[in-house]
């Protein structure tokens, strides 16, 4: 067993997740990799030396470049705002540190493709956090899927909606103010990543994005909200199934509506993450009469479920999806294979993500592939 020390940048949210995330790995997955948690970086002295205290570092930092440089300091996990990506990853690569970095990948195609053509050259680990789609149901979904048990996939249809900005009362903050932080930048990255992990690559789309409260209190008067609320985008995959995607922070009643609906020649799936524990799954098979849905609950028998929990139906949480990927993540170090999402993937959501905008800018539908060089 050897050991591997660990930088966070970022105690938030999901620095926090990550860093319980990297405590707790070995002990699940027992890995061949052992975190030590080194250095914390936070914007304050004395947040970050209380963060340090919290999660069980050793040292922290107000300075992203005193982390990656730091030579006890192994590989890097960047769950800092997306504006601070492209810097701290590309300081990381040139001192030799593999990187995690939450999604999306920079503000756009342009430093994403900078942050992956960086990675490559460096010949380390990179991957990019796209939580959901670790839960052992989707997992599930993409075996049956990839198997051919429901036949040739013909329409998909997911969604993620969140009803944290329904309320026009909500006062404006960072999330109301510039279009990375807009549902576009925030939600999307994780249903396009879904449809991408679940059905393959997007060949064409047409999106609609709107703003539906253009205005938020604040205490000086009324702000005007500079990113979007809600967008629907239709799309055609390369292997011909037709798709519809519906990303919203102000679907009202939704807390976690991570869905997708998925039909095939022979069969179909459904799977709301509100009820991520199970798996829908119809087959066109046996007695017309005695069809139906069956509902699948995730246990042992299902991926990365076994190492939480022995009994079926019991559940994991969303915790468990990130001690999944940290899994991943020093696996590929471990045996210097990389592991999906890297920022490959990463790069291609912030191109499709790049294209709903170009479609909407034009009506009408836009080939993803023309997009990488705008």
């Amino acid at each position: 067993m050897a050991r591997i020390g660990i930088g966070i940048v970022g105690g938030g949210y999901m620095g926090k997740a990550h860093a319980v995330a990297m405590a707790a790995v070995a002990s699940v997955f027992d890995t061949a990799l052992r975190p030590s948690l080194e250095m914390i970086c936070t914007t304050t002295p004395e947040g970050a030396a209380d963060k340090a205290r919290q999660f069980g570092f050793v040292r922290s930092t107000t300075d992203w470049r005193v982390l990656v440089t730091d030579p006890k300091v192994d590989a890097v996990v960047i769950a800092s705002p997306q504006h601070t990506h492209k810097d701290i990853a590309l300081a990381a690569f040139a001192a030799g540190k593999h990187v995690f970095c939450e999604k999306p990948l920079g503000l756009g195609p342009a430093e994403s493709r900078e942050m992956l053509e960086a990675a490559r050259r460096s010949g380390l680990v990179h991957m990019t956090g796209f939580n959901y789609i670790r839960t052992p149901a989707s997992q599930l979904a993409r075996q049956i899927i990839a198997n051919g048990e429901i036949g040739t996939v013909t329409w998909f249809r997911g969604e993620h909606t969140e009803d944290f900005c329904a309320d026009p009362a909500e006062p404006a903050s960072w999330r109301t103010r510039g279009r990375p932080n807009g549902n576009m930048g925030d939600l999307s990255p994780h249903i396009i990543n879904a449809a991408l992990a679940l059905v393959g690559p997007i060949a064409s789309l047409c999106a609609d994005i709107e703003t539906v409260h253009r205005a938020r209190p604040s205490p000086s008067g009324p702000e005007t909200v500079t990113n979007d609320d809600q967008a629907q985008i239709m799309c055609r995959f390369a292997g011909g199934a037709m798709g519809h995607l519906f990303i919203s922070r102000v679907a009202t009643g939704r807390k976690m509506g991570y869905a997708y609906e998925i039909f095939g020649t022979t069969g179909a799936i459904r799977f709301d993450q509100e009820d991520q524990n199970a798996l829908w799954l119809y087959k066109a098979e046996g007695h017309a009469g005695r069809r139906g849905f069956t509902k699948i609950l995730t246990g042992p028998e299902h991926p990365d479920y076994q190492a939480f929990c022995l009994g079926p139906g019991h559940g994991t949480g969303y915790q468990d999806q990130i001690i999944i990927e940290a899994r991943d993540f020093l696996a590929a170090i471990a045996d210097g294979k990389p592991r999906w999402p890297s920022f490959e993937d990463g790069h291609m959501v912030n191109r499709l993500i790049e294209a709903a905008w170009a479609s909407q800018a034009r009506r009408g539908w836009v080939d993803v592939a023309s997009i990488e060089g705008e």
